[in-house]
């Protein structure tokens, strides 16, 4: 009487050829057969001593299979839910970067007391007192500089929305949906 394990590598050559029918690929086949073989060994304590062992291991491979194009169709929805997402939540690199590049300029467009006293206060986070100390003038004339310098970049974003709505793309061009320029305050 043969062994279990002879009749197991008997069945690898009809194991990889049922595979093969089912993946179309020798490689995928192969790792199909592994798969199957230590799916089997796992489960053997479940296996009956009168079970057919080739139906048995058919069976084993064709559930092994199924599994295997399951977990690839879920993968491929969570990766193009990640995409989506992705598309959704995160906007053109490219777009941003001039986006920034024109808020630079607009800055550096500023008179320098200005520029020193927006940058304190809005890049830097300090309070009004601490800004007016580090440029060595009153809170007053620090307060004043803010403003001035926050109008002219509000002039500088509403000119931009105005040439865009006399150019006749209000909400139809490159614009739209693009965050505008806000410049937030200190204490």
């Amino acid at each position: 009487m043969r062994s279990k394990r002879s009749e197991i590598v008997d069945l690898l050559v009809p194991l990889r050829r049922y595979a093969r029918s089912l993946t179309r690929d020798s490689l995928k086949a192969d790792d199909l057969v592994h798969d199957t073989m230590v799916r089997a060994l796992e489960s053997r304590a479940n296996l009956r001593p009168d079970t057919n062992l080739r139906t048995w291991m058919m069976t084993v491979l064709h559930n092994v299979f199924i599994d295997e194009q399951r977990r690839k169709r879920v993968e491929a929805r969570h990766a193009d839910v990640l995409v989506q997402l992705s598309d959704d939540v995160a906007p053109p690199a490219q777009e941003g970067q001039v986006r920034l590049m024109q808020i630079r300029k607009a800055f550096e467009g500023l008179p320098e007391e200005q520029r020193a006293a927006l940058h304190l206060v809005t890049l830097e986070g300090m309070a009004y007192a601490d800004a007016a100390a580090v440029l060595g003038i009153p809170i007053g004339t620090l307060m004043s500089r803010l403003g001035r310098g926050r109008a002219a970049l509000r002039a500088f974003e509403e000119g931009g929305r105005k040439s865009k709505t006399t150019a006749g793309s209000s909400d139809d061009g490159p614009d739209r949906g693009r965050a505008h320029l806000r410049v937030v305050g200190g204490n």
